[in-house]
């Protein structure tokens, strides 16, 4: 029963990365919008993570837990999509559609270097999910080849 849980955290990780990736590559392409539906410059987004717990009811998470210090993860859940509040740098440029009454133009606060950083993390994350997944059929596998000799 144990394996099913690796494989549904491992699955909920590959789910969390791939929607980490999605809100990195539209951080990535907004990079030099300077206009956005909402006014003013694009914010880049990032991801919120909590740990998922699959346990039923109050008292039973309290008992597993307290039972079972050892037990392996329930997997993540993301819970929402947030907006970085920070400024983005000002360029001078006057002639720029977007400039304010000093003639100064926000910019995108998306960091294209951190950006690719954290898509690297993102998907190597994701490799190991899958590589977790694939040792886990593996070892089903190899238990019901025993039971057949």
């Amino acid at each position: 029963m144990s394996m099913f849980l690796g494989i549904d955290a491992a699955a909920s990780g590959l789910t969390a990365e791939r929607l980490r990736m999605d809100v990195i590559s539209n951080n990535i392409a907004n990079a030099n919008t300077t206009r956005t539906a909402q006014g003013g410059a694009y914010h880049r987004q990032y991801v919120v993570f909590e740990p998922r717990d699959n346990s039923e009811g109050a008292f039973s998470t309290f008992l597993q837990k307290s039972v079972n210090k050892l037990r392996a993860g329930d997997g993540v859940r993301a819970v929402g999509i947030e907006a970085d509040p920070s400024q983005g740098p000002l360029v001078y440029d006057p002639g720029h559609p977007d400039a304010n009454a000093e003639g100064y133009v926000e910019r995108p606060n998306v960091n294209i270097v951190s950006e690719m950083v954290d898509m690297i993390t993102a998907s190597r994350a994701y490799e190991a999910n899958t590589t977790t997944i694939n040792a886990a059929k593996s070892m089903v596998t190899k238990a019901l080849d025993m039971g057949k000799g």
